[in-house]
């Protein structure tokens, strides 16, 4: 056996937000007062305040039409303007196409033919080692550095209705720690300068500073109630001159625990109750993040009748029946509303809705629940795949087993995409048949991301997808315990002679790093276990539609 190569451990702060930032930056950022005014001594050596400036923040300068953030990409970082303005565009919204996104490297024929015949090894987990020593390389996929611009910024803004936002303003926030997209586009209409946080360090600084706690919650709370509103069909009507009392109003209400998944690998689940059976509403519920269980009683049990997850609402029906009809008794809520995980919820009163909704509509209105509750029946697959957490797949692998010949033409292919090495096992939870493979399933809420120190683990800008970033993965192992469904794994790692590499230290421990299913990233067929398959047998599903499409 060849001796150990070795190299330095990786830590969190190996790959800087800005590798390039520069002292001044980094003073200036210091002696700004919403830094300056932290109480840095309750901050521990490991996270230091300084720490966090040095390696989590950096300063972005932008010319008149450089784009900052893009309506609909997926946000892990919040801003702060710290010279000049910026432009939101309210509406109509600036057109896709003006919008520049990035595209994913796509690998062309001979690429792929080079990974069949070529790249793949039979010596697992090879590196290019050479890679880590570039401290250039960002951890964050999700830049906020300029890239995109506005060709002519005087004719959208004559175009747009515009808000501004000055020198001093937060924002971001909420796409950072919410895990989703950006929900407006935000340009330079003159040069600004912005620090950028990446949402790492946004969260140990809300951690050990009360006041960044205190005003981001409030402002956390406050934007997503403001913005979401807006997007409810129902509420499309209003006017303007009406809509802050609606908003004033309203009530944002989470339940259940941010970090589920926790409990959830431990077997404690704990659904909190929202609503509950045969009491009478009091407002609209309206599903902003996460997920919620529907479940009615029958006997002593209980029976799953679907999910609710963003956008979806309840309690519409009872309200609008008891509102046209005050004689009607049939008017108690017919099912109960528990928190999968975490949910955000919206809460309308109903005085809201006798004023401001009901008069407005023409006939009941028919929601995405109350059409599911008039054809459920009963369903044992969804309550197993509710129970297991599987709805919030989005890329779900799950296998046919009656037409499944266990040929492994699926490992295969995977592994001549991944240079010798599979990123799934041909195995995982069963029901009837139908198997649920250890695959990740890029999840609509994606725990992994929660903990990982570096942002290795991010979402793809064009496609959503989670991804990991090898040179900034520092295999701390957070995303591998922290994801519920144990589909990232942790690889000891060798350099390109096949030699394992160890650390530098006394423990010569070997280095390790995350890996887990990309979604073939950047190959035009898409996903190769699916297309490799000779007999139809495995699927990418979103479990949204698993249902009613297989089952």
């Amino acid at each position: 056996m060849s001796e150990a190569a070795k190299i330095d451990r990786p830590t969190r702060w190996d790959a800087a937000f800005d590798a390039d930032m520069s002292d001044a930056d980094f003073e200036m950022l210091m002696a700004r007062p919403e830094i300056s005014e932290i109480e840095s001594s309750s901050f521990p050596k490991s996270v230091s305040i300084e720490g966090i400036v040095r390696y989590d923040m950096r300063v972005n300068r932008y010319d008149a039409g450089d784009i900052v953030v893009r309506e609909g990409d997926y946000g892990n970082s919040a801003f702060l303007i710290l010279e000049g303005n910026l432009v939101i565009a309210v509406s109509p919204g600036i057109p896709a196409d003006e919008l520049g996104r990035l595209k994913a490297d796509r690998q062309g024929i001979l690429n792929r033919v080079s990974n069949l015949f070529f790249k793949n090894s039979w010596i697992p987990e090879v590196r290019d080692t050479d890679r880590y020593t570039n401290k250039s390389v960002t951890a964050d996929a999700n830049s906020g550095k300029k890239g995109a611009f506005l060709q002519d910024v005087p004719a959208i803004i004559k175009d747009q209705e515009t808000i501004e936002l000055t020198e001093g303003t937060l924002f971001g926030e909420l796409a950072a720690i919410g895990r989703v997209p950006r929900s407006t586009t935000i340009f330079a209409e003159r040069p600004a300068v912005v620090m950028e946080i990446r949402w790492q360090g946004l969260r140990d600084i809300m951690k050990y500073d009360k006041k960044w706690r205190q005003q981001i919650n409030d402002r956390y709370r406050q934007t997503a109630l403001a913005s979401y509103l807006r997007q409810i069909d129902i509420l499309e009507d209003i006017k303007d001159s009406e809509f802050d009392e609606v908003t004033a109003n309203c009530l944002f209400e989470t339940y259940g625990s941010f970090d589920w998944n926790i409990t959830f690998k431990r077997g404690k689940v704990a659904e909190p109750i929202i609503a509950r059976e045969g009491d009478y509403p009091d407002g609209l519920l309206v599903i902003r993040a996460g997920f919620a269980r529907v479940a009615k009683q029958y006997g002593n049990g209980r029976r799953t009748l679907t999910y609710l997850s963003a956008g979806d609402m309840y309690g519409l029906d009872e309200l609008y029946r008891a509102w046209k009809d005050p004689n009607d008794d049939n008017t108690e809520l017919s099912c109960t509303i528990s928190a999968l995980g975490y949910v955000d919820i919206i809460r309308i009163p109903l005085p809201v809705l006798e004023k401001h909704v009901f008069p407005n509509l023409e006939r009941p209105p028919e929601t995405q629940f109350s059409k599911i509750q008039g054809s459920v029946t009963e369903d044992a697959f969804l309550e197993w795949a509710i129970d297991k957490r599987f709805m919030n797949g989005t890329q779900t692998m799950v296998i046919d087993m009656n037409k499944c010949v266990r040929c492994d033409d699926c490992v295969r292919a995977c592994s001549a995409t991944h240079g010798g090495n599979p990123r799934f096992r041909r195995e995982g939870q069963v029901f009837d048949h139908w198997m649920v493979a250890n695959s990740c399933m890029h999840c609509q809420d994606p725990v992994c991301m929660i903990g990982c120190p570096t942002g290795a683990i991010h979402r793809s800008i064009e496609t959503g997808s989670v991804l990991i970033n090898d040179d900034s993965c520092i295999g701390c192992a957070t995303c591998a315990n922290s994801c519920p469904y144990s589909n990232i794994v942790m690889v000891p790692i060798r350099n390109k002679k096949g030699t394992p590499i160890i650390d530098t230290a006394e423990t010569g421990q070997p280095i390790i790093k995350a890996t887990k299913c990309d979604l073939c990233a950047g190959r035009p067929g898409g996903p190769t276990c699916v297309s490799a398959c000779p007999h139809d047998a495995l699927s990418r599903v979103d479990f949204r539609e698993f249902n009613e499409k297989f089952v």
